[in-house]
């Protein structure tokens, strides 16, 4: 796949995790595309690792849409635990 169709899912695949884990996140569309471009190299990755499958096959197969967005999902909840703990000391 090319790199269009790769930030195309990014971001799709951002805003479904998004939707699935709702709630305040610093950053915007743009880092919500980051981390949908980057779960869903994770989730390709995992899905060799752990199952020794080939999951990013092409645009339109299940198997890439559903790495992205379990790869996005698992990246979101990193980043709100890393940029959540750097928010609570300010405030302390």
């Amino acid at each position: 796949m090319g790199i269009i169709a790769w930030i195309l899912i990014g971001l799709l695949a951002g805003l479904i995790a998004k939707a699935l884990m709702p709630g305040k996140d610093p950053g915007g569309i743009i880092i919500t595309t980051l981390i949908g471009i980057a779960g869903g190299l994770l989730g390709g990755w995992l899905g060799k690792v752990i199952f020794g499958v080939d999951s990013i096959d092409g645009f339109f197969d299940l198997s890439t849409w559903i790495a992205a967005i379990v790869g996005s999902v698992i990246l979101l909840a990193l980043y709100r635990l890393l940029t959540g703990s750097r928010h609570s000391h300010r405030h302390a």
